[in-house]
Formats: C-alpha cells, sequence, structure tokens
C-alpha cells in the first residue's frame, strides 16, 4: 500500500483551465471518495493521478503527484512504472472482448512485460478473480469470453485485470454508474475488501454510496465558470456529519448537483 498525495495540481485543456491549484492527500490503506457535481473535475483529477491526464493532444499540467514521496511526473521515471504502480478502472466496464475470461486477467502482464510460468499464471488467475470478487461465478468457465459476462461481472473481471500487476493504488471512475443495485452492493463489498492491500480513489456522484465505502472525502466544486477546487476534504463521517463549509452542507444533503 502507498499514500498517494497530488501537490498545488493545475491543469488545462488547451486555453481552458479545469483544476486549481488542488492538494490532496489519499491516505494508505483507505479508501478515498471524489465527490463534487458533474464538471468540476473530479474525472480529470483522477486521470492525472496515474499520467492518462497527458495522453489528450491539448492537455497541460502543473505540480506534483506523489507516490510514497517519489513524483510520478519526474522525467526520470518510465510511464509504465507508474501505470503498473497506480491500477485504473473505468466508469464502464471494457474487458477485451476476443479474450477469454482467463487471458483478460493476464492482459496486464503482456503489456508490462512481466514473465511467470504456467503455474504461476494460474495462481494469479484464481487469486485476482478471488480478490475481486468472481472466482466462484466463472471458476469452470476460465476460456470462456470475457465480453460475455453480466456487466456487474465484467467490471469485476476488469479490477482482476488490474489487480494482476499488483498495483499499490486502485483509481476507480465511477465503477458502478452503470450497474444495478445488486452488481453495485457487490462491487462496494469488493473494494472494502480491497482496501486491506491497496489505497484505493474513487470518483462517485452517489452520495450513499461515498458515505457507505470511503474512510476520507474530498468535495470538487468548479461555480461560475472557474476551474475546479477543493471546498473541503476530511474524514468522511465529519464530511457528512458536521461539514464546516456551507456548499459541502448542501452538495451532501441533495440541495444542488
Amino acid at each position: 500500500m502507498a499514500e498517494l498525495r497530488a501537490v498545488d495540481i493545475t491543469a488545462w485543456f488547451g486555453q481552458h483551465k479545469v483544476l486549481d491549484r488542488v492538494s490532496l492527500t489519499m491516505p494508505a490503506g483507505g479508501i478515498t471518495a471524489l465527490i463534487g457535481p458533474s464538471g468540476c473535475g473530479k474525472s480529470t483529477f483522477l486521470r492525472i493521478l496515474n499520467r492518462m491526464h497527458e495522453l489528450v493532444p491539448s492537455a497541460a499540467l502543473a505540480g506534483e503527484v506523489l507516490l510514497d514521496g517519489a513524483d510520478i511526473y519526474d522525467p526520470q521515471k518510465k510511464l509504465i512504472d507508474a501505470r503498473r504502480a497506480i491500477g485504473m478502472v473505468f466508469q464502464k466496464p471494457n474487458p477485451f472482448p476476443a479474450m477469454s475470461i482467463r487471458e483478460n486477467v493476464l492482459a496486464g502482464l503482456k503489456l508490462t512485460g512481466t514473465r511467470a510460468s504456467r503455474s504461476e499464471r494460474e495462481e494469479l488467475v484464481e487469486s485476482c478473480l478471488t480478490r475481486a470478487g468472481l472466482w466462484a461465478e466463472v471458476r469452470d468457465r476460465l476460456d470462456a469470453p470475457g465480453g460475455g459476462l453480466s456487466g456487474g461481472q465484467q467490471q469485476r473481471l476488469c479490477i482482476a485485470r488490474s489487480l494482476a500487476v499488483k498495483p499499490r493504488v486502485l483509481l476507480m471512475d465511477e465503477p458502478c454508474s452503470a450497474l444495478d443495485p445488486t452488481s453495485t452492493r457487490v462491487i462496494e463489498e469488493t473494494m472494502t475488501e480491497l482496501a486491506d492491500e491497496v489505497t484505493i480513489v474513487i470518483v462517485t456522484h452517489n452520495m450513499q454510496q461515498a458515505a457507505r465505502v470511503s474512510d476520507t472525502c474530498a468535495f470538487f466544486l468548479a461555480s461560475h465558470g472557474t476551474p475546479g477546487v477543493i471546498v473541503e476534504h476530511g474524514r468522511t463521517d465529519a464530511m457528512f456529519g458536521s461539514p464546516q463549509d456551507q456548499r459541502t452542507s448542501d452538495y451532501v444533503n441533495g440541495r444542488f448537483g
């Protein structure tokens, strides 16, 4: 597990500034929820945390992202090392449809050039699917296409795929927004169990979900065309029970957003 810390992050798309001097510490071994209305920069911030922001041609960035004190944007650091240490699960499940369930889990090994024997690969498949809460459901059909699973199962397969390269941090961008309530509950249980071994940062618009699963919370807001900033952050129970800023209270209680 690793502490992830953003320091004075400012981000642009072309001339449009989307984040302004955002600083946030995401503690090791916990779940940090990023909340706020659409368009306030939460997902951009999440993508900055594993160097996906720079994939956009017009994107620019200032500030630091520190993984246990080391800046992942240091020119001496390899992009692949940042992606291996800081995994990502997206809003829409994206298993590789032409690959089997087993191949999906192991896909990250090929992308990172990680060598493993056949027995090590089989152990890894079982371990990752178990930790993602999917093993019992697919153990007898590992050679079936990953795209043939239900939406909730596909999302857990994507979590298993991320875990296969042994990340220290797992970023999740609204991982339950396209899922039914039953699948959402399973994903939330999976997140809670994984927090014992990997630091998790989740973007969610579901206030009940943020309150259920996260230990700490950060409220993002962009008002009247200004860039996104963090209005307030702290322990989730305090953020929801006794927020210090009236805007936080209004948002978590559903008065806007």
